[in-house]
């Protein structure tokens, strides 16, 4: 096994061990610790778990998403992916146009409620549909708000123009790759409220040394 997992293994074990049990949005409840960091040397290889299945096409058409600077699921859902349909799935049903079974809480109830999951499934499977064929209804029911790819590709600045964080940053490393400025953040304080999920990775930066290039990820 090599050490890049171990780390991670030696995570969960210390959280099993000393974490803290918290509640949380979705009442599922957590167990946590706080301020831990694990270190991934990619010389040594990309560090995709095998400890657990790891979809990787997924995670790779997430952040194909993300670098696009796309805040619409029907990308995601062109690619199969399926990550991010609750959040839009709610602003649907909770919306004046939807007439369908109610779906309150529907996150919930389909865990638990087993003719309530097969409703579930089936008005999923009906947005998805209309997402895919119809621009119109993606454009309105398909946004999620100020996530990841606008923050990250057109930041608001206060007199109304956007910023390239990405493309910027970019810029930067080849440039000024000393500089202690190379940094991309998600967190927006004044988006937050709008968009379907504040950013979970919500800052990442870079360091350039030795010709190489190493980043640092905070995650909240």
């Amino acid at each position: 096994m090599s050490s890049n997992e171990q780390q991670y293994l030696d995570l969960c074990r210390d959280i099993l061990k000393n974490g803290n049990k918290k509640e949380d949005r979705t009442g599922t409840g957590t167990i946590s610790v706080f301020g831990r960091q694990m270190r991934f040397n990619l010389a040594e290889g990309f560090p995709l778990l095998t400890t657990k299945r790891v979809p990787f096409k997924l995670v790779a058409s997430e952040m194909l998403w993300f670098l696009k600077g796309d805040t619409n699921i029907r990308y995601l859902l062109q690619h199969n992916n399926n990550i991010w349909n609750e959040w839009a799935f709610k602003r649907w049903v909770e919306s004046d146009e939807y007439t369908g079974p109610d779906m309150t809480d529907f996150g919930r109830r389909s865990l638990v409620d087993a003719a309530f999951k097969k409703q579930y499934d089936e008005q999923m499977e009906l947005f998805k549909e209309n997402i895919l064929q119809n621009k119109e209804f993606a454009a309105k029911y398909g946004e999620l708000g100020d996530v990841y790819g606008r923050q990250w590709r057109a930041w608001k600045t206060s007199i109304g123009e956007t910023i390239d964080q990405i493309g910027d940053v970019i810029e930067m490393i080849k440039k000024t790759p000393d500089s202690r400025r190379l940094i991309v953040s998600a967190w927006n304080p004044e988006d937050v409220p709008s968009m379907a999920l504040p950013p979970c990775h919500t800052m990442f930066q870079f360091y350039v040394a030795g010709g190489k290039l190493s980043c640092q990820l905070y995650q909240r």
